[in-house]
């Protein structure tokens, strides 16, 4: 029996749907394997299929392609590495998440995943079964234990593993990104390794999937003789956040019991830092993967545009960034060369193509039928829906898509127009409340100044009639923000937010409105997750709803 074995660990970025495209992925994982004389490879969570595959697990078709895939893939292990990867897995007509093991030209043993997660983004219970709590798997003198993902946030499954001899956790994950997540994984992967005195290895996958972004950050974990407590000190690697990386090391056994090489910790991207490479990377996975040429924009001379188009030149590259300043009589000069100055420094293309005509092409059309009636802000939207009408003629003409450029806190308080400044197809700021879009910006800036400071220092506004600016309407946006978390993040009452010094009455407003724009954000484009509570995914309230704290609609 061997004392010492080499694994490669793969922290890959699969695409959905793409199993013939994945299966390549894992061989090339597979001969980086070979060439750094390891015995085995390891893949994350549904690798062959990409995660979350959703209701494509529901065709039967899909499954037969993946297990199809997986078995050409064992065949490609008769000699060399052995392989460790994820797919999903029909047995006894129910399907499984599993982990296989595919080694001497076949697919050697099956592991399938026990606790199914059911909140938030993950509804697993929907297409898979559970499998039974899973037994360790014999290879080259270790005794694997292969949980998945959700198998180690509660303590069964790695108690089970480690009294029936596991010697080691292999963890495949398909965890998506959230501010401070990374802290929650080391915590919870620190107790598992407490509890059983196993070294652990905690391997997620990489990219964006529609509003998901998973910054891989895998890392293993080794014990620490004599400590029964949760200890992070133990920390043998960590690969890199936000990009696909491949790492091999040895897993020995020592006089106290195995454990991992180490291999060298990553530096973490925090704050900041780790929101904008998140939503850099699920702009740029959504767009390729989708395979748009590039993007396009409306740049207002505003700090929300001028974050996305900074994104987006990250993302991409400036070559395949279309930014189009869309003026009308409200626009204010200063707008205008302050859009052309952001286009300048980021070096991305910029064209003006006034509104003028088109909005009184409308209002021309509308006269004998709104005679009578002040104007009010239905004229306003046809200003933001004459803007939008010409970005979906740019993205239909040549190709690109078309980013929209609201933030969390407009989109809570449907300060956005439908059909309008809501059109498009991907929003890189959907989960980032204003204050944040703030501290983004100053965060690039420092990284090399790409956004005027004008546009950072001055009051926002749409520029839809004269002189306005965004507090005419909203209380300021330090304010509105605090009220939003309370209200969206913690799920708090109009009495609790009032209780840490807010007036009861803006805050009864303000939930208001949350309420009334579900209809619109439920219209909205996908944007990246970042916080715990997104729309669409996690936070899935009823467009008809008339209940109200107060007892009145």
């Amino acid at each position: 029996m061997s004392a010492r074995i080499v694994i490669t660990f793969h922290q890959g970025n699969p695409l959905v749907g793409d199993i013939p495209g994945n299966a390549q992925k894992a061989l090339a994982a597979l001969a980086d394997a070979a060439r750094d004389g390891a015995d085995l490879v390891m893949l994350p969570e549904l690798f062959i299929c990409g995660y979350p595959p959703e209701d494509l697990i529901l065709r039967p078709a899909f499954i037969d392609a993946c297990m199809a895939a997986v078995r050409e893939l064992a065949a490609e292990t008769a000699s060399g590495p052995a392989m460790l990867i994820g797919a999903p897995w029909r047995a006894e007509g129910r399907v499984y998440n599993a982990m296989a093991l595919l080694a001497g030209g076949e697919v050697a043993a099956l592991r399938f995943k026990h606790d199914l997660p059911n909140y938030g983004v993950f509804d697993e219970k929907r297409v898979f079964a559970p499998g039974p709590l899973p037994e360790p798997v014999a290879f080259r003198g270790l005794k694997l234990g292969l949980p998945v993902c959700e198998d180690i946030w509660t303590e069964p499954v790695a108690k089970h593993l480690r009294a029936r001899g596991a010697d080691i956790l292999l963890v495949a994950n398909g965890s998506p990104f959230e501010t401070e997540k990374h802290d929650t994984r080391l915590k919870l992967a620190a107790e598992r390794v407490a509890e059983t005195g196993l070294p652990l290895v905690y391997l997620n996958l990489v990219g964006g999937q529609d509003e998901l972004v998973f910054d891989g950050g895998s890392f293993a974990l080794n014990p620490r003789p004599g400590r029964e407590q949760p200890d992070c000190a133990g920390l043998a690697w960590r690969m890199e956040s936000f990009v696909e990386q491949t790492l091999t090391c040895a897993v020995e056994k020592t006089v106290d019991g195995w454990h991992v090489a180490a291999a060298g910790c990553a530096t973490r991207p925090e704050g900041e830092e780790a929101v904008w490479r998140a939503c850099v990377l699920g702009t740029r996975d959504y767009v390729e993967k989708n395979r748009f040429p590039g993007v396009v924009l409306g740049l207002s001379g505003g700090i929300d545009s001028a974050v996305v188009a900074a994104m987006a030149a990250d993302a991409l590259g400036p070559e395949r960034v279309w930014a189009v300043m869309l003026p009308y009589e409200y626009t204010a000069p200063q707008s205008i060369e302050d859009a052309r100055a952001c286009a300048a420094a980021l070096g991305i293309r910029h064209d003006v193509v006034p509104i003028f005509q088109p909005v009184e092409g409308f209002t021309a059309a509308l006269k004998e039928l709104f005679a009578g009636r002040e104007p009010d802000v239905t004229e306003e939207n046809i200003q933001s829906r004459a803007r939008g009408v010409v970005l979906m003629a740019i993205s239909n003409k040549f190709g690109p898509l078309v980013l929209t450029t609201g933030n969390k806190s407009e989109m809570s308080v449907g300060y956005a127009t439908l059909y309008g400044d809501m059109n498009g197809g991907f929003n890189p700021l959907k989960d980032i409340y204003k204050t944040q879009v703030y501290g983004l910006a100053k965060w690039r800036n420092r990284q090399g100044e790409v956004i005027p400071e004008r546009i950072i220092t001055k009051a926002p506004s749409a520029e839809l009639r004269p002189g306005q600016t965004d507090q005419d309407t909203l209380p300021p946006y330090e304010v509105l923000d605090a009220i939003l978390e309370g209200l969206i993040e913690e799920e708090l009452s109009v009495g609790e937010i009032a209780a840490r010094g807010h007036d009861r009455a803006l805050v009864a407003r303000i939930q208001h409105l949350l309420y009334v724009a579900e209809y619109k954000r439920r219209q909205a484009a996908p944007g990246v997750k970042i916080t715990r509570r997104n729309f669409g995914r996690d936070r899935r309230w009823p467009i008809t709803n008339a209940f109200r704290e107060n007892g009145r609609t």
